[in-house]
């Protein structure tokens, strides 16, 4: 069996938001009744908590993913690649002497994909990062070739952003099928006319518009997924599953 609904979760940006919305269409998928996974394809910025089999490392996106899906994943196929530095991919990557291979990640996703009915891959950093010397973030968006949705953080400059994003990813060859406007700066002038810019200008459909919520979840009285996923329609992309 392999996943009916995959998608890839990119943004504008980084810090605009990938985590939360990725976990907030996992909330919505888990709510369907279907098995859903997580992978965070590299996640540069770990900790070390210590455990009773001593000391793991951890990444705070990779954790949400996996506390807002319903599939178990070995750490090796939720987070292919994990890195102590908080930096550029290709930067933590050669700090631990460590290649990123798109081929590695590929292969976590063909098994991940025989283990859920639906699976979300959350990219890192904005669409083009690099990865290497030779490949970046588009690069493995690419050789997935799944459907992508486009996070924008609502912020001054991201129209040009969002735009940009788009021309790129279909110069890929992918299709956007849905972007989510995610409010980055609750005090941005002209919030609303943006979100109309972009509308106009996108072929793909809003999902739909989130605030600024708070860490705690508190505005919504519910944990941020839940909370995220409450502003948002995921019934029109391609193989979303029906609600039990």
């Amino acid at each position: 069996m392999t996943a009916s609904f995959s998608c890839f979760v990119t943004g504008t940006d980084t810090e605009i938001g990938k985590t939360l919305i990725s976990t907030a269409i996992l909330h919505a998928l888990v709510q369907t009744g279907v098995r859903a996974a997580a992978i965070k394809s590299v996640a540069a910025g770990a900790h070390p908590i210590q455990t009773a089999d001593g000391e793991v490392w951890h990444n705070d996106d990779a954790d949400a993913l996996a506390q807002a899906a319903n599939v178990v994943l070995p750490r090796n196929l939720a987070v292919p690649y994990m890195f102590k530095a908080a930096a550029a991919p290709h930067v933590a990557a050669k700090l631990e002497y460590v290649v990123i291979d798109i081929a590695h990640i590929r292969s976590c996703y063909a098994q991940v994909v025989e283990m859920a009915d639906a699976v979300v891959v959350e990219g890192v950093g904005g669409f083009c990062v690099p990865l290497t010397d030779d490949a970046n973030t588009a690069d493995l968006a690419q050789q997935l070739a799944l459907p992508v949705i486009m996070v924008v953080g609502l912020r001054l400059g991201c129209l040009n952003h969002a735009l940009l994003t788009a021309d790129a990813i279909a110069a890929r060859g992918l299709k956007l099928v849905g972007w989510v406007a995610n409010t980055v700066d609750a005090g941005m002038a002209y919030a609303g006319d943006n979100v109309e810019a972009l509308s106009a200008r996108l072929s793909a459909p809003l999902l739909g518009c989130v605030p600024r919520l708070s860490v705690d979840g508190d505005q919504q009285h519910a944990p941020l997924p839940a909370a995220a996923a409450a502003f948002l329609d995921f019934s029109c992309l391609p193989g979303w599953p029906k609600s039990a």
